[in-house]
């Protein structure tokens, strides 16, 4: 079980992602999260690991960790998910990678930005994702059979890939996907408020202040702005920053290099800003 006593990872649902995530661990369906960064994916996972494994009723055992989160990259091998053999005092001894380990002990394993990772990388997944629920391991010549509590999660941002960073549909099809977007306004505030500490007339200015940032794209600025970035905003100025030093922190100077759109980010923060 997760840690006793620990409070659940806050998370404010937005649709019914809750009911359909439940619903797919019950029948152990691999789960694809998609949309934008930072607009909750992450901490939607953690806080359904929360809750999965604090209920009995919905896991045969306890699980020594109950959400094991890799970060893909470019570099990330098939031997980094899997395992590897070590020296250790003389001896070769294999060493689970995190992938495996989650197979063998059970417990959601979740593939953060997918894409990033080498196709011949995300293809060893494949058998994890039917109806078999194995993971060769040929250095080991054994093929392990998934824990019954294990669930495999992956996430991407189809806003920025390109068609040589996209999913495969060999890969896209072995998922059930929950789609993500930014919250409505007073969602968004609401999150702020609860995350930063702020209070409410505070945070639905930062919210309508990331909306503004956002019609930006129209205007050819496309990363927008995350419900992260407003947390961290609204969080040093509950430690007494300035709103406007605040804001030149945490959204004008984070979120691009390029002058012309930091003036214009600016320039809301100034327009919005009683």
């Amino acid at each position: 079980m997760a840690s006793a006593g620990a409070a659940a990872p806050y998370y404010l649902p937005l649709g019914n992602e809750v009911e359909l995530f439940l619903a797919a661990f019950s029948q152990r369906l691999p789960v694809l999260l998609k949309g934008p960064t930072g607009c909750g994916k992450t901490r939607f996972v953690e806080h359904m690991a929360w809750r999965i494994f604090n209920d009995e009723a919905l896991v045969n055992a306890a699980v020594e960790r109950p959400l094991t989160t890799i970060s893909c990259h470019e570099d990330l091998t098939s031997t980094d998910l899997i395992g590897r053999y070590l020296f250790v005092n003389d001896s070769s001894d294999w060493i689970d990678g995190p992938l495996t380990s989650a197979v063998r002990h059970g417990g959601i394993c979740y593939l953060d930005e997918i894409v990033e990772a080498r196709k011949d990388t995300t293809v060893l997944i494949h058998s994890l994702t039917d109806h078999r629920r194995i993971l060769p391991i040929d250095k080991l010549n054994q093929v392990l059979d998934a824990h019954p509590d294990f669930l495999l999660v992956i996430s991407y941002n189809p806003g920025y890939q390109s068609i040589l960073k996209d999913l495969k549909p060999s890969t896209r099809q072995r998922f059930m996907c929950l789609q993500f977007d930014y919250p409505s306004l007073e969602r968004e505030a609401e999150i702020i408020r609860v995350e930063s500490g702020i209070d409410p007339a505070q945070a639905t200015t930062l919210a309508k202040v990331g909306l503004h940032i956002r019609n930006l794209r129209e205007h050819g600025f496309e990363e927008g702005v995350s419900t992260r970035l407003l947390v961290y905003a609204g969080t040093l100025m509950r430690e007494g920053v300035a709103p406007r030093q605040a804001a030149d922190a945490a959204l004008v100077h984070a979120l691009s290099d390029d002058e012309e759109v930091q003036q214009a980010i600016a320039d809301i923060v100034d327009v919005v800003w009683p």
